[in-house]
Protein backbone atom coordinates (compact mmCIF):
# COMPACT_ATOMS: atom_id res chain seq x y z
CA UNK A 1 0.00 0.00 0.00
CA UNK A 2 1.34 3.39 -1.01
CA UNK A 3 1.28 5.63 2.07
CA UNK A 4 1.77 9.40 2.05
CA UNK A 5 3.27 10.82 5.24
CA UNK A 6 3.55 14.20 5.65
CA UNK A 7 10.44 28.05 1.21
CA UNK A 8 12.89 29.11 0.17
CA UNK A 9 16.48 30.46 0.51
CA UNK A 10 17.27 34.15 0.35
CA UNK A 11 16.09 35.59 -2.97
CA UNK A 12 19.73 36.18 -3.81
CA UNK A 13 20.22 32.47 -4.39
CA UNK A 14 16.91 31.39 -5.95
CA UNK A 15 17.19 32.48 -9.56
CA UNK A 16 18.21 28.91 -10.42
CA UNK A 17 15.88 26.77 -12.53
CA UNK A 18 16.02 23.23 -11.12
CA UNK A 19 16.24 21.10 -14.24
CA UNK A 20 16.79 17.70 -12.68
CA UNK A 21 18.80 17.27 -9.52
CA UNK A 22 19.29 19.64 -6.62
CA UNK A 23 22.29 19.50 -4.35
CA UNK A 24 20.42 20.51 -1.20
CA UNK A 25 16.92 21.85 -0.61
CA UNK A 26 16.09 24.61 1.86
CA UNK A 27 15.48 23.31 5.37
CA UNK A 28 11.92 24.62 5.32
CA UNK A 29 11.22 22.72 2.13
CA UNK A 30 12.44 19.51 3.74
CA UNK A 31 9.88 19.95 6.52
CA UNK A 32 7.00 20.52 4.10
CA UNK A 33 7.53 17.76 1.55
CA UNK A 34 5.09 14.83 1.52
CA UNK A 35 6.89 11.52 2.02
CA UNK A 36 5.66 8.26 0.47
CA UNK A 37 6.18 4.92 2.21
CA UNK A 38 5.70 1.66 0.33
CA UNK A 39 7.43 -1.67 0.95
CA UNK A 40 7.46 -2.74 -2.72
CA UNK A 41 8.89 0.50 -4.08
CA UNK A 42 11.43 0.88 -1.27
CA UNK A 43 12.72 -2.66 -1.80
CA UNK A 44 13.21 -2.03 -5.51
CA UNK A 45 14.92 1.34 -5.09
CA UNK A 46 17.20 -0.13 -2.42
CA UNK A 47 18.16 -2.85 -4.89
CA UNK A 48 18.97 -0.20 -7.49
CA UNK A 49 21.06 1.77 -5.02
CA UNK A 50 23.00 -0.98 -3.24
CA UNK A 51 25.80 -1.57 -5.83
CA UNK A 52 26.09 2.16 -6.60
CA UNK A 53 26.52 3.09 -2.93
CA UNK A 54 29.12 0.34 -2.57
CA UNK A 55 31.06 1.66 -5.58
CA UNK A 56 30.87 5.16 -4.09
CA UNK A 57 32.27 3.96 -0.75
CA UNK A 58 28.97 4.76 0.95
CA UNK A 59 27.69 1.25 1.70
CA UNK A 60 28.30 1.67 5.43
CA UNK A 61 27.41 5.35 5.63
CA UNK A 62 23.76 4.95 6.56
CA UNK A 63 22.40 6.49 3.35
CA UNK A 64 18.59 6.53 3.22
CA UNK A 65 16.51 6.96 0.09
CA UNK A 66 13.29 8.90 0.63
CA UNK A 67 10.37 9.02 -1.80
CA UNK A 68 8.70 12.41 -2.24
CA UNK A 69 5.09 12.63 -3.43
CA UNK A 70 5.65 15.10 -6.25
CA UNK A 71 4.79 14.76 -9.94
CA UNK A 72 7.88 16.64 -11.18
CA UNK A 73 11.07 14.95 -12.37
CA UNK A 74 13.56 15.72 -9.61
CA UNK A 75 15.92 14.31 -7.01
CA UNK A 76 18.22 15.89 -4.44
CA UNK A 77 20.43 15.12 -1.47
CA UNK A 78 20.22 16.49 2.06
CA UNK A 79 22.53 15.17 4.74
CA UNK A 80 22.77 11.41 4.37
CA UNK A 81 19.49 11.12 2.48
CA UNK A 82 18.71 10.95 -1.21
CA UNK A 83 15.23 12.27 -2.03
CA UNK A 84 13.56 11.08 -5.25
CA UNK A 85 10.27 12.44 -6.55
CA UNK A 86 7.58 9.93 -7.51
CA UNK A 87 7.33 11.77 -10.85
CA UNK A 88 10.91 10.70 -11.55
CA UNK A 89 9.99 7.06 -10.93
CA UNK A 90 6.94 7.11 -13.20
CA UNK A 91 8.63 9.07 -16.01
CA UNK A 92 11.70 6.83 -16.08
CA UNK A 93 10.91 4.00 -18.48
CA UNK A 94 13.77 1.73 -17.41
CA UNK A 95 15.55 0.82 -14.17
CA UNK A 96 18.77 2.13 -15.70
CA UNK A 97 17.42 5.68 -15.79
CA UNK A 98 16.72 5.67 -12.05
CA UNK A 99 20.04 3.99 -11.33
CA UNK A 100 21.73 6.85 -13.19
CA UNK A 101 19.90 9.41 -11.02
CA UNK A 102 20.98 7.58 -7.86
CA UNK A 103 24.58 7.42 -9.13
CA UNK A 104 24.56 11.20 -9.69
CA UNK A 105 23.23 11.90 -6.19
CA UNK A 106 25.72 9.46 -4.68
CA UNK A 107 28.42 11.49 -6.42
CA UNK A 108 27.26 14.59 -4.55
CA UNK A 109 27.41 12.82 -1.19
CA UNK A 110 30.73 11.05 -1.79
CA UNK A 111 32.26 14.28 -3.11
CA UNK A 112 31.24 16.28 -0.04
CA UNK A 113 29.44 18.77 -2.28
CA UNK A 114 26.88 19.78 0.33
CA UNK A 115 29.48 21.00 2.80
CA UNK A 116 31.38 22.88 0.11
CA UNK A 117 28.10 24.37 -1.15
CA UNK A 118 27.38 25.67 2.35
CA UNK A 119 30.82 27.26 2.37
CA UNK A 120 30.17 28.84 -1.02
CA UNK A 121 26.79 30.17 0.16
CA UNK A 122 28.46 31.72 3.20
CA UNK A 123 31.09 33.26 0.94
CA UNK A 124 28.42 34.61 -1.43
CA UNK A 125 26.46 35.99 1.48
CA UNK A 126 29.57 37.73 2.77
CA UNK A 127 30.24 39.23 -0.66
CA UNK A 128 26.64 40.44 -0.90
CA UNK A 129 26.71 41.92 2.60
CA UNK A 130 29.99 43.73 1.94
CA UNK A 131 28.61 45.09 -1.33
CA UNK A 132 25.43 46.19 0.43
CA UNK A 133 27.40 47.94 3.18
CA UNK A 134 29.59 49.70 0.63
CA UNK A 135 26.48 50.71 -1.27
CA UNK A 136 24.80 51.97 1.89
CA UNK A 137 27.92 53.97 2.72
CA UNK A 138 27.94 55.53 -0.72
CA UNK A 139 24.23 56.26 -0.46
CA UNK A 140 24.64 57.90 2.94
CA UNK A 141 27.53 59.96 1.63
CA UNK A 142 25.41 60.98 -1.35
CA UNK A 143 22.54 61.99 0.88
CA UNK A 144 24.83 63.95 3.20
CA UNK A 145 26.37 65.80 0.26
CA UNK A 146 22.98 66.09 -1.46
CA UNK A 147 24.48 64.33 -4.46
CA UNK A 148 21.81 62.30 -6.23
CA UNK A 149 24.40 60.74 -8.51
CA UNK A 150 26.43 59.40 -5.61
CA UNK A 151 23.31 58.04 -3.93
CA UNK A 152 22.32 56.25 -7.16
CA UNK A 153 25.85 54.86 -7.42
CA UNK A 154 25.47 53.42 -3.93
CA UNK A 155 22.34 51.53 -5.01
CA UNK A 156 24.17 50.26 -8.07
CA UNK A 157 27.14 49.04 -6.02
CA UNK A 158 24.85 47.07 -3.71
CA UNK A 159 22.87 45.53 -6.56
CA UNK A 160 25.98 44.77 -8.60
CA UNK A 161 27.72 43.10 -5.67
CA UNK A 162 24.70 40.89 -5.02
CA UNK A 163 24.57 39.91 -8.69
CA UNK A 164 28.29 39.00 -8.74
CA UNK A 165 27.80 36.87 -5.62
CA UNK A 166 24.76 35.13 -7.09
CA UNK A 167 26.40 34.37 -10.42
CA UNK A 168 29.50 33.07 -8.65
CA UNK A 169 27.41 30.70 -6.56
CA UNK A 170 25.45 29.45 -9.58
CA UNK A 171 28.68 28.89 -11.51
CA UNK A 172 30.05 26.87 -8.60
CA UNK A 173 26.88 24.75 -8.49
CA UNK A 174 27.08 24.05 -12.23
CA UNK A 175 30.65 22.81 -11.85
CA UNK A 176 29.64 20.50 -9.01
CA UNK A 177 26.77 19.12 -11.08
CA UNK A 178 29.13 18.38 -13.95
CA UNK A 179 31.51 16.65 -11.52
CA UNK A 180 28.66 14.52 -10.14
CA UNK A 181 27.66 13.54 -13.70
CA UNK A 182 31.17 12.26 -14.45
CA UNK A 183 31.45 10.53 -11.10
CA UNK A 184 28.11 8.81 -11.76
CA UNK A 185 29.51 7.27 -14.94
CA UNK A 186 32.49 5.96 -12.96
CA UNK A 187 30.09 4.26 -10.54
CA UNK A 188 28.04 2.80 -13.38
CA UNK A 189 31.16 1.42 -15.05
CA UNK A 190 32.38 -0.03 -11.76
CA UNK A 191 29.09 -1.88 -11.30
CA UNK A 192 28.84 -3.10 -14.89
CA UNK A 193 25.86 -0.90 -15.75
CA UNK A 194 25.07 1.34 -18.69
CA UNK A 195 25.15 5.12 -18.69
CA UNK A 196 22.52 5.17 -21.44
CA UNK A 197 19.82 5.86 -18.86
CA UNK A 198 21.54 9.10 -17.81
CA UNK A 199 21.66 10.29 -21.40
CA UNK A 200 18.01 9.36 -21.88
CA UNK A 201 17.12 11.42 -18.81
CA UNK A 202 18.89 14.52 -20.12
CA UNK A 203 17.35 14.04 -23.59
CA UNK A 204 13.88 13.91 -22.00
CA UNK A 205 14.59 17.11 -20.08
CA UNK A 206 15.92 18.85 -23.17
CA UNK A 207 12.83 17.78 -25.12
CA UNK A 208 10.58 19.04 -22.35
CA UNK A 209 12.23 22.46 -22.41
CA UNK A 210 11.92 22.65 -26.18
CA UNK A 211 8.23 21.67 -26.14
CA UNK A 212 7.54 24.21 -23.42
CA UNK A 213 9.27 26.93 -25.43
CA UNK A 214 11.47 27.74 -22.44
CA UNK A 215 14.34 30.12 -23.13
CA UNK A 216 16.79 29.75 -20.26
CA UNK A 217 19.87 31.86 -19.69
CA UNK A 218 22.53 29.19 -18.96
CA UNK A 219 24.29 31.58 -16.58
CA UNK A 220 21.18 32.04 -14.45
CA UNK A 221 20.69 28.39 -13.44
CA UNK A 222 22.36 26.03 -10.98
CA UNK A 223 22.69 23.09 -13.40
CA UNK A 224 24.28 22.74 -16.83
CA UNK A 225 21.78 22.75 -19.69
CA UNK A 226 20.62 19.23 -20.68
CA UNK A 227 22.18 19.45 -24.14
CA UNK A 228 25.46 20.56 -22.58
CA UNK A 229 25.35 17.61 -20.18
CA UNK A 230 24.68 15.20 -23.04
CA UNK A 231 27.59 16.61 -25.04
CA UNK A 232 29.91 16.35 -22.04
CA UNK A 233 28.94 12.75 -21.25
CA UNK A 234 28.10 11.12 -24.56
CA UNK A 235 31.62 10.25 -25.68
CA UNK A 236 32.80 8.83 -22.35
CA UNK A 237 29.50 6.98 -21.86
CA UNK A 238 29.63 5.31 -25.26
CA UNK A 239 33.20 4.15 -24.66
CA UNK A 240 31.98 1.94 -21.82
CA UNK A 241 31.85 -1.80 -22.46
CA UNK A 242 28.46 -1.78 -20.71
CA UNK A 243 26.77 0.95 -22.75
CA UNK A 244 24.42 -1.38 -24.64
CA UNK A 245 23.65 -3.58 -21.64
CA UNK A 246 19.90 -3.87 -21.02
CA UNK A 247 18.11 -4.28 -17.72
CA UNK A 248 17.09 -7.88 -16.94
CA UNK A 249 13.44 -8.61 -17.91
CA UNK A 250 12.39 -9.41 -14.34
CA UNK A 251 13.88 -6.16 -13.07
CA UNK A 252 12.09 -4.27 -15.86
CA UNK A 253 8.80 -5.92 -14.83
CA UNK A 254 9.27 -4.85 -11.21
CA UNK A 255 10.08 -1.35 -12.44
CA UNK A 256 6.87 -1.27 -14.46
CA UNK A 257 4.89 -2.54 -11.46
CA UNK A 258 6.31 0.36 -9.46
CA UNK A 259 5.29 2.86 -12.15
CA UNK A 260 1.81 1.35 -12.35
CA UNK A 261 1.35 1.55 -8.59
CA UNK A 262 2.47 5.17 -8.32
CA UNK A 263 0.30 6.19 -11.28
CA UNK A 264 -2.77 4.42 -9.85
CA UNK A 265 -2.37 5.95 -6.40
CA UNK A 266 -1.40 9.46 -7.39
CA UNK A 267 -3.18 10.06 -10.72
CA UNK A 268 -5.84 7.39 -11.19
CA UNK A 269 -6.84 4.75 -13.73
CA UNK A 270 -6.47 7.01 -16.77
CA UNK A 271 -2.82 7.61 -15.93
CA UNK A 272 -2.21 3.86 -15.81
CA UNK A 273 -3.88 3.48 -19.21
CA UNK A 274 -1.71 6.23 -20.70
CA UNK A 275 1.45 4.81 -19.17
CA UNK A 276 0.93 1.33 -20.65
CA UNK A 277 -1.03 2.13 -23.80
CA UNK A 278 1.46 0.09 -25.85
CA UNK A 279 0.73 -3.03 -23.76
CA UNK A 280 -2.74 -2.60 -22.20
CA UNK A 281 -3.10 -6.27 -21.24
CA UNK A 282 0.42 -6.67 -19.90
CA UNK A 283 1.07 -7.59 -16.27
CA UNK A 284 2.00 -4.05 -15.21
CA UNK A 285 -1.10 -2.51 -16.82
CA UNK A 286 -3.29 -5.11 -15.12
CA UNK A 287 -1.56 -4.49 -11.79
CA UNK A 288 -2.30 -0.78 -12.07
CA UNK A 289 -5.89 -1.58 -13.06
CA UNK A 290 -6.33 -3.87 -10.03
CA UNK A 291 -5.03 -1.12 -7.72
CA UNK A 292 -7.31 1.48 -9.33
CA UNK A 293 -10.28 -0.85 -8.90
CA UNK A 294 -9.36 -1.36 -5.25
CA UNK A 295 -9.09 2.39 -4.69
CA UNK A 296 -12.15 3.52 -6.61
CA UNK A 297 -14.26 0.47 -7.42
CA UNK A 298 -15.76 -2.71 -6.05
CA UNK A 299 -13.59 -4.78 -3.66
CA UNK A 300 -14.97 -7.99 -5.18
CA UNK A 301 -13.92 -6.96 -8.68
CA UNK A 302 -10.52 -5.80 -7.40
CA UNK A 303 -9.96 -9.12 -5.64
CA UNK A 304 -10.70 -11.09 -8.84
CA UNK A 305 -8.13 -9.00 -10.70
CA UNK A 306 -5.54 -9.45 -7.94
CA UNK A 307 -6.18 -13.20 -7.78
CA UNK A 308 -5.67 -13.51 -11.53
CA UNK A 309 -2.29 -11.81 -11.17
CA UNK A 310 -1.36 -14.06 -8.23
CA UNK A 311 -2.11 -17.11 -10.40
CA UNK A 312 0.54 -15.88 -12.87
CA UNK A 313 3.03 -14.59 -10.26
CA UNK A 314 2.49 -16.76 -7.16
CA UNK A 315 5.81 -15.72 -5.56
CA UNK A 316 5.16 -11.98 -5.72
CA UNK A 317 4.88 -10.73 -2.14
CA UNK A 318 3.28 -7.43 -3.08
CA UNK A 319 0.36 -9.02 -4.91
CA UNK A 320 -0.43 -10.68 -1.59
CA UNK A 321 -0.12 -7.28 0.08
CA UNK A 322 -2.63 -5.90 -2.44
CA UNK A 323 -4.97 -8.79 -1.63
CA UNK A 324 -4.64 -7.87 2.05
CA UNK A 325 -5.49 -4.23 1.32
CA UNK A 326 -8.54 -5.25 -0.69
CA UNK A 327 -9.77 -7.71 1.94
CA UNK A 328 -9.48 -5.05 4.66
CA UNK A 329 -11.66 -2.78 2.53
CA UNK A 330 -14.10 -5.67 2.04
CA UNK A 331 -14.34 -6.03 5.84
CA UNK A 332 -12.69 -9.47 5.83
CA UNK A 333 -9.87 -8.80 8.33
CA UNK A 334 -8.99 -12.43 9.06
CA UNK A 335 -8.55 -13.20 5.35
CA UNK A 336 -6.59 -9.97 5.03
CA UNK A 337 -4.30 -11.04 7.87
CA UNK A 338 -3.63 -14.33 6.08
CA UNK A 339 -2.76 -12.44 2.89
CA UNK A 340 -0.35 -10.14 4.75
CA UNK A 341 1.24 -13.17 6.43
CA UNK A 342 1.89 -14.67 2.98
CA UNK A 343 3.34 -11.35 1.82
CA UNK A 344 5.74 -11.26 4.77
CA UNK A 345 6.81 -14.85 4.13
CA UNK A 346 7.55 -14.10 0.46
CA UNK A 347 9.26 -10.71 0.88
CA UNK A 348 13.01 -10.73 1.62
CA UNK A 349 13.93 -9.31 5.01
CA UNK A 350 10.41 -9.25 6.51
CA UNK A 351 9.70 -5.56 5.72
CA UNK A 352 8.44 -3.62 8.72
CA UNK A 353 5.72 -1.91 6.66
CA UNK A 354 4.21 -5.29 5.79
CA UNK A 355 4.26 -6.29 9.45
CA UNK A 356 2.37 -3.12 10.31
CA UNK A 357 -0.26 -4.06 7.72
CA UNK A 358 -0.45 -7.55 9.20
CA UNK A 359 -0.89 -6.15 12.68
CA UNK A 360 -3.58 -3.75 11.48
CA UNK A 361 -5.55 -6.63 9.97
CA UNK A 362 -5.22 -8.78 13.10
CA UNK A 363 -6.44 -5.89 15.23
CA UNK A 364 -9.46 -5.37 12.96
CA UNK A 365 -10.69 -8.89 13.78
CA UNK A 366 -11.51 -7.70 17.31
CA UNK A 367 -10.60 -11.13 18.72
CA UNK A 368 -8.64 -10.66 22.00
CA UNK A 369 -5.98 -13.28 21.22
CA UNK A 370 -5.44 -11.82 17.74
CA UNK A 371 -5.42 -8.25 19.06
CA UNK A 372 -2.64 -9.28 21.44
CA UNK A 373 -0.73 -10.77 18.50
CA UNK A 374 -1.47 -7.58 16.55
CA UNK A 375 0.23 -5.45 19.21
CA UNK A 376 3.29 -7.71 19.03
CA UNK A 377 3.44 -7.57 15.21
CA UNK A 378 2.93 -3.81 15.17
CA UNK A 379 5.67 -3.33 17.75
CA UNK A 380 8.05 -5.53 15.75
CA UNK A 381 7.22 -3.76 12.50
CA UNK A 382 7.76 -0.35 14.07
CA UNK A 383 11.07 -1.45 15.55
CA UNK A 384 12.18 -1.95 11.93
CA UNK A 385 10.49 1.24 10.72
CA UNK A 386 10.60 3.57 13.75
CA UNK A 387 9.84 6.70 11.70
CA UNK A 388 6.58 5.35 10.24
CA UNK A 389 4.33 7.65 12.25
CA UNK A 390 0.98 6.22 11.10
CA UNK A 391 1.87 2.79 12.46
CA UNK A 392 1.87 4.10 16.03
CA UNK A 393 -1.81 5.01 15.67
CA UNK A 394 -2.65 1.36 15.04
CA UNK A 395 -0.39 0.29 17.90
CA UNK A 396 -2.15 2.73 20.25
CA UNK A 397 -5.51 1.32 19.16
CA UNK A 398 -4.34 -2.24 19.81
CA UNK A 399 -3.09 -1.39 23.29
CA UNK A 400 -6.33 0.48 23.92
CA UNK A 401 -8.37 -2.61 23.01
CA UNK A 402 -6.20 -4.65 25.38
CA UNK A 403 -6.79 -2.13 28.17
CA UNK A 404 -3.11 -1.16 28.42
CA UNK A 405 -3.66 2.60 28.60
CA UNK A 406 -0.08 3.64 29.50
CA UNK A 407 1.26 1.75 26.48
CA UNK A 408 -1.45 3.31 24.30
CA UNK A 409 -0.51 6.79 25.54
CA UNK A 410 3.18 6.14 24.84
CA UNK A 411 2.42 4.82 21.33
CA UNK A 412 0.38 7.96 20.66
CA UNK A 413 3.32 10.06 21.88
CA UNK A 414 5.63 8.18 19.48
CA UNK A 415 3.27 8.84 16.58
CA UNK A 416 3.19 12.57 17.29
CA UNK A 417 6.96 12.63 17.80
CA UNK A 418 7.71 11.02 14.44
CA UNK A 419 5.19 13.34 12.76
CA UNK A 420 7.11 16.35 14.10
CA UNK A 421 4.27 17.33 16.45
CA UNK A 422 6.55 17.63 19.44
CA UNK A 423 4.19 19.54 21.73
CA UNK A 424 1.52 16.82 21.48
CA UNK A 425 4.20 14.15 21.78
CA UNK A 426 5.43 15.59 25.07
CA UNK A 427 1.86 15.87 26.39
CA UNK A 428 1.09 12.20 25.76
CA UNK A 429 4.53 11.13 26.99
CA UNK A 430 3.84 12.93 30.29
CA UNK A 431 0.48 11.18 30.59
CA UNK A 432 2.09 7.81 29.88
CA UNK A 433 5.00 8.36 32.26
CA UNK A 434 2.68 9.05 35.20
CA UNK A 435 1.29 5.53 34.80
CA UNK A 436 4.53 3.68 34.03
CA UNK A 437 6.99 2.20 36.47
CA UNK A 438 9.91 4.63 37.03
CA UNK A 439 13.05 3.36 35.32
CA UNK A 440 11.19 0.91 33.06
CA UNK A 441 11.98 0.97 29.29
CA UNK A 442 8.65 2.68 28.55
CA UNK A 443 9.20 5.27 31.29
CA UNK A 444 12.70 6.02 29.94
CA UNK A 445 11.42 6.39 26.38
CA UNK A 446 8.72 8.79 27.60
CA UNK A 447 11.44 10.76 29.38
CA UNK A 448 13.46 10.97 26.14
CA UNK A 449 10.44 12.44 24.34
CA UNK A 450 9.71 14.88 27.17
CA UNK A 451 13.29 16.15 27.23
CA UNK A 452 13.71 16.31 23.44
CA UNK A 453 14.83 19.69 22.10
CA UNK A 454 14.39 20.55 18.45
CA UNK A 455 17.66 21.24 16.62
CA UNK A 456 18.25 24.83 15.55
Amino acid sequence: MLRTVLPRLAALFLAAVHLVVLSAPPAAAQRNIAIVRDAEIEALISEYARPILKAAGLARSGIDIVLVNDRSFNAFVAGRRIFIHTGTLTDAETPNEIIGVIAHEAGHIAGGHQERLRQQIQRAQTMAIVAALVGIGAGVAGAASKSGGLAQAGVGIAAGGAEVARRGLLGYQRSEEATADRTAIDYLNATGQSAKGMLTTFERLAGGLALAGVNVDPYQISHPMPRERIANLQEVARKSLHFDRKDPPQLQLRHDFMRAKIAAYTQGANAVTRLFRSDPRGLAARYGDAISTYLHGNPGAALKKADALVAELPRNAYLQELRGDILIKANRPLDAANAYAKAIALAPGRPGLLQVGYGQALMATGKPDLVKKAASELQTGLSREPEFANGYRYLAQAYGQLGDIPAAELATAEGHFHSGQYRDAKLFALRAQKQLKPGSPGWLRAQDIIQYKQPG
